[in-house]
């Protein structure tokens, strides 16, 4: 951590952040500070350089143009790359699963460079994703279901050096008749779960703050957020 404090850095919010998906960030906050980790959050904007210093990076989604934004800035500030390449664990939602990607297809067809984390491409779908996605957990040390919300037009089709997040049950994830939700590769996860997607899913939560501490949590009881969880499952 950096000088004892977990820093979580909150990547372009001003232009990668629909439907809340900021909110990871501070989810991430929270359980670290319940546990007695100092943790603080990173704002990193379009005005400034992305730093590799910070301890965990989260990413949300966002429309097209802001797409190109998003990737025109990390492509000339790749703090976010290096520290991945350290083994940084960095989560992206939705959109910024294009971003991580080779390269991504607009909904009018112009076809944009990534800046590949990922070994994935996308394309758009015949019929856009909306609704609740529900999946099994492929990783290891993740046990419970996970639970999301989803709205995306584009279909992300992963190379061999990228792993599904999830096994999906209900929805569509990664784009219809695949049945796999989001990405793995190295330290960086990304899925299409909105909610915010920490929010409704701890576990996986702690999974990114263990990652970046380098020691086990205990776990919190928290009862409000267990019947979140249950309520959102049910739906």
């Amino acid at each position: 951590m950096t000088e004892s404090t977990l820093v979580i850095g909150l990547v372009l919010p001003d232009v990668m952040g629909t439907y809340g998906d900021g909110g990871n960030a501070l989810v991430l906050r929270q359980r670290a500070r319940l546990r007695g980790i100092d943790a603080e959050v990173l704002p990193i904007t379009l005005s400034d350089p992305v730093p590799a210093s910070c301890d965990i990076y989260t990413l949300g989604g966002a429309e097209d143009n802001a797409q190109r934004l998003a990737t025109r800035h990390m492509t000339r500030y790749p703090g976010l790359q290096e520290a991945a390449a350290k083994g940084v664990p960095v989560l992206a939602i939705c959109a910024a699963i294009q971003v991580f990607g080779h390269w991504y297809e607009t909904s009018e067809g112009e076809r944009v460079d990534g800046i590949s984390l990922f070994d994935l491409t996308t394309t758009p779908q015949e019929k856009r994703s909306i609704g609740e996605v529900e999946g099994v957990p492929l990783i290891e040390g993740l046990t419970q279901p996970l639970t999301g919300f989803e709205n995306h037009r584009g279909g992300s089709t992963l190379g061999p050096d990228a792993a599904p997040l999830q096994r999906v049950v209900r929805g569509t994830g990664n784009g219809a008749g695949v049945a796999v939700d989001g990405v793995v590769q190295g330290s960086v996860l990304g899925t299409y779960m909105h909610g915010p997607a920490l929010a409704r899913n701890p576990e996986l939560a702690d999974h990114l703050i263990s990652r970046a501490t380098g020691r086990p949590l205990e776990p919190l009881d928290l009862p409000d957020v267990e019947l979140l969880r249950r309520e959102r499952l049910r739906k």
